[in-house]
């Protein structure tokens, strides 16, 4: 089970797990402690936990993606102001984006975590670009009002770690906790 409502996780899991139920957590995402590799993967697993509590039977898997800038959380923006905000902020400069996986075995009570940290550069993108992105409302759903893939990459000047990580579930340490936990998931693809 996926507790994450969230169509790019829906996406990346299917590559590596084609048979899953979503059932968001629909918890409170709050990061007590600060933007930590630690504090986003307790937060994934009070998320898997949630699902968890009200399934019988499933490994329930969650995630949670934050974008780090100057020390500071970067959330899903409220609206097209903040997101403007937080692209202006972001634009030519570099930042950190964490993604938290948890699963939880409901059959044996065995749970596990992961965290993925990677740094992304952002583009020196111009002001028309970044208001007809905002336009779009692309990014009002996506911590740190982007995402990676966003605009063909144009938004990105480069990143260094895991390209799923900053999509929001990064697929190899995914596959792993899930394979530790006896879930069928495909191969790596080979080199």
């Amino acid at each position: 089970m996926l507790a994450s409502a969230s169509p790019r996780r829906r996406e990346l899991l299917r590559q590596i797990c084609p048979e899953f139920e979503v059932v968001p957590s629909e918890i409170e995402e709050t990061l007590p402690g600060g933007p930590t590799p630690e504090a986003v993967s307790r937060l994934a697993l009070r998320k898997a936990r949630a699902v968890a509590a009200r399934v019988e039977g499933a490994v329930v898997l969650a995630a949670d993606t934050v974008v780090v800038f100057d020390g500071e959380a970067l959330g899903k923006p409220a609206g097209p102001e903040e997101a403007r905000a937080m692209l202006r902020r972001l634009r030519g400069r570099e930042h950190e984006v964490i993604t938290g996986v948890a699963v939880v075995d409901t059959r044996t009570g065995r749970e596990a975590t992961r965290a993925v940290a990677s740094r992304v550069r952002m583009a020196a993108y111009s002001d028309a670009t970044l208001d007809s992105y905002v336009a779009s409302g692309a990014p009002l759903d996506k911590a740190g009002a982007y995402a990676i893939q966003d605009l063909g990459g144009a938004l990105v000047e480069n990143f260094a770690g895991s390209y799923t990580n900053v999509v929001g579930l990064p697929v190899e340490e995914t596959r792993g906790l899930l394979a530790e936990l006896g879930v069928p998931v495909s191969e790596p693809a080979g080199p």
